[in-house]
Formats: structure tokens, sequence, C-alpha cells
């Protein structure tokens, strides 16, 4: 990056920058009135302008400092500088506000009255303190917006304090012009009481910020983003805090244990879209971690893998309904095999299985030749005999014969749906498998709810023509 622009400024400096000159230029306008006609209103708005003139400074630095990339050491930026800055304008300003209220008290209570000039000009003074002030507020407020600047926000917090600092002097002036002498002193007393209360606001809602306080809404904001992504994911854990106007959200996404990665990353970036449509500019962090129960599905895995000529296992389901585990996976097999040679793999597979499983009630296998592979996920409750009947008749369509048995059940994401067909024992595993993925679509074409089709083949003796 060239020297020029690493000092280039931005919109933000420039609008702290001129806040700077605005606020120099009125420590000198209100001292020097002040100190001219004796108002301790005016002295105590200087002093206010004055921290003002610090804070303005401080906030240009601090923009300077948020405004830089993230590196090795602050990975996530240096936005928190901007709070930094706004928690010491407000600290500033309680304690110039504490030695206000102490002189004005002391004017007050003192039983020699302290004289105040009321002049034209130091009206015609105020006039141009209140013209300032006015439009130094709305250009921060703007900004901070524009920008979702902190410290530009609390400029402009302070620049609206000094505008009802200013009208409480001037009513205190015009006071003490009609014969009230004290009338300057309360005014006084009444800016330190404006400023205390600003100084007050500003530190709560940026302390909040520095202890990565959850952002009122937010939360609900990211939750919502979450729940409309489909097929519906599980979130165990959601974090959102704020620094410097942006918004970093972190959560933790359950997979099936022996989900593909890729299906992993798949979910990731779908969440990450969601909430980035519904919170711009947001920083999202989405970790995977494997659903519980992986020590089951570890054992019914390296089962499987035990049996000969088994190449792969992946989509282990297990769910329990009415008290009943059933188990359902994907087996693949070389695509060279009979489907009978395959049943017999299958078979022993199943024996496997239930050896180092024996919770399981019921296996489901889906055999795939070695060069394809489907994807699917899992949970629990039968579905209606209407639902049932239909499937049987789309199973017969597709084969010719009756299931040799159907399940269906409904889980979380949608419906499951476990068939076992009889194919013709001598055609190939490649055909076997062409014919049961017809059954999948055709099953999946009827009801869009169905989620996930098992189709497991059974051998059996060629149907007779005619």
């Amino acid at each position: 990056m060239s020297a020029s622009a690493e000092t280039a400024t931005t919109p933000q400096q420039r609008t702290a920058l001129a806040s700077v000159g605005a606020a120099a230029f009125l420590v000198v306008i209100k001292l020097v009135a002040g100190l001219a006609s004796g108002s301790l209103g005016l002295i105590a708005e200087a002093a206010h302008s004055a921290t003002d003139f610090g804070s303005a400074v401080l906030t240009f630095f601090a923009i300077r400092v948020a405004d830089r990339p993230a590196d090795s050491s602050h990975p996530y930026g240096h936005r928190k500088a901007e709070h930094l800055a706004a928690l010491g304008e407000g600290s500033f300003l309680i304690v110039m506000s504490g030695v206000i209220i102490f002189e004005s008290v002391s004017r007050i209570t003192s039983s020699t009255p302290h004289q105040v000039e009321t002049n034209w000009w130091v009206f015609a003074v105020i006039a141009v303190v209140l013209v300032v002030d006015v439009t130094r507020t709305a250009i921060s407020w703007r900004a901070a917006r524009a920008y979702s600047s902190a410290a530009l926000g609390a400029n402009a917090l302070h620049f609206a304090s000094d505008f009802a600092g200013t009208l409480a002097v001037l009513a205190g002036l015009l006071l003490v012009r009609s014969g009230v002498a004290e009338a300057d002193s309360i005014a006084a007393l009444v800016v330190a009481v404006l400023v205390i209360g600003a100084a007050v606001t500003l530190i709560r809602s940026n302390v909040g910020s520095l202890m990565d306080q959850a952002p009122a809404g937010v939360v609900e904001l990211a939750r919502e983003a979450i729940e409309s992504v489909q097929p519906a994911v599980e979130i165990t854990r959601l974090r959102v805090r704020e620094a410097g106007g942006h918004t970093f959200v972190d959560g933790v996404l359950v997979v099936e244990a022996d989900a593909p990665v890729q299906q992993g990353h798949e979910l990731a970036d779908r969440v990450e879209t969601a909430i980035h449509q519904r919170i711009p500019e947001s920083d999202v962090t989405i970790h995977i971690e494997p659903r519980e129960g992986a020590e089951l599905r570890e054992r019914v895995t390296g089962a499987a893998l035990s049996a000969q000529h088994v190449r792969e296992v992946h989509n282990v389901r297990i769910v329990s309904i009415d008290g009943r585990s059933d188990l359902s996976l994907h087996v693949k097999l070389p695509a060279g095999q009979s489907l009978a040679e395959a049943h017999a793999a299958i078979d022993e597979v199943e024996a496997a299985i239930r050896a180092a499983a024996p919770e399981v009630d019921a296996v489901h296998v889906h055999i795939e030749p070695l060069e394809q592979s489907l994807q699917a996920p899992a949970a629990a409750s039968e579905e209606s005999a209407e639902l049932h009947d239909a499937l049987a008749e789309i199973v017969f369509a597709q084969t010719a014969r009756e299931p040799l048995e159907l399940r269906v059940h409904r889980e979380p994401r949608g419906i499951v749906a476990l068939v076992t067909v009889a194919l013709d024992g001598d055609q190939s595993l490649a055909q076997a498998h062409a014919k049961a993925t017809a059954v999948e679509a055709a099953i999946r074409d009827y009801n869009a709810e169905i989620v996930d089709v098992v189709v497991h083949t059974e051998p059996a003796a060629p149907l007779k023509s005619g």
C-alpha cells in the first residue's frame, strides 16, 4: 500500500476533523464572552466545549485506529477503539460537570451577588454558538448513522447537549437582565446536569459493547434467519456481539456423524447466507459438530466394513419409533457383482451389524455400485396407512412385485420411506441399482414431503412372462 493511501482520510475522519475545528472555535468564543461578561453559564459552556474539543481530537484518532484492517494481533479488527474513545469522552464530561456544579452551588449560596454583564454582544455570541451547535449536531448524526460509528454518535450526542445547554444559558442571561441575579448560576447548574445525563447514557451504551453484550433484537434476527433455512438445520449454540457498528455472529451447527464434509459445508453456507440477508455486513462463523450417538454409528460402520466385498459405508441413520430402533445405511459393492452375489454380501453385513449392535431392532441396507453415491439425513413416528398403501402401489408399478417390506415414518425434517423390493436375481448389480433408483424417484415425486428413500433389493426368481 502506498504512503498516500495510508494517510488518506475517510469520510468519518473528515467529519471528526471538522468537529475538532468547531469545538476549538466554540471554546474560544464562549470563554472570551464568559470572562468578559462574568457569566458562569458561558464559562461552563466553554468548559463543556473544551471537553468536546479534547473528545473530538480523541474521536479523530480513535476512528483512524478503528479503520485499520484486522491483523494477527487484532483478528477482529480495531473497532473497539471507538468505544474506548466514547468511554473516555463520557468520563471527561462527568469530571468537568462536577467542577461546574461545585462553582454554581458556591455562587448561589454566596451572600455576595456575582455581577454578570448582559450586553447585546453577549446574546450575539450565543446566537452564533446555537447555529454552530445545530450544524455540527446534524452533520455528526448523519455521519454516525451512515457509517455506524459509535464515536461519531457520541459526538452528535455531546453537540446536542451543547445546544440544550446553550439554550439554558440564554434563558439564564435573559432572567439576569430582568433582575434575577442567581439565574446565571442556575443555568450553569442545568448545563452540568444535562451533560452528566448525556455522559452516563454514553458510558452505559459503550460499556455494553466493550463487555460484548448481545445487541437487543439482533439475536432474534439471527435465530429467525437460521430457522428459515431449508432443509431445517440444528444450531446448539448461537452468540452475537457488536463492535464499532459491526455485528459478529458465531454458532455451532450439528450434523450427522457420518455426513460427508461437503454436506456439512453446504449447510453452513446456507446458514451464513440466511444470516447475511437478515443482518447485512455481519461477520458470521459457523462451527460444525457431529451429532451425539456417534459411538453406535462407529460400531455399525465398522461391522459393515468387515463384511467381504464391502468397499464403502455411508449415510448411517438410526431412529427410534415407539421404543423400536431402526437402522438404515448405504453400502457400496463392486459394480460387476450380480444381485445374488451382492445380496449374499449384504446378508453378511446385516449379521455383522446385529452382532456388533444387538440393540438395533431392524436393519435396512441400500446397495450401491462403487461408482455412485447418494446422500441423505435422520429422527422419528409412523405415517398414515393411506400413504403406506400409495407407496406400495408405486413399488408394484415399478417392479411388478409387491414390496417385501415397506415402512414409512416422519422425522422433524420430513417423511422417510424404508423399502425392500424383490428383483430378478440374475441381473447385474448396476441394473438392480438403476431399478432401485427408479423406485426411489417415483416415491419422491409422489409426495414433496418425502425427504429420504432407502431402497433395499432382494434377489428373487425371474417373473414368468404371460
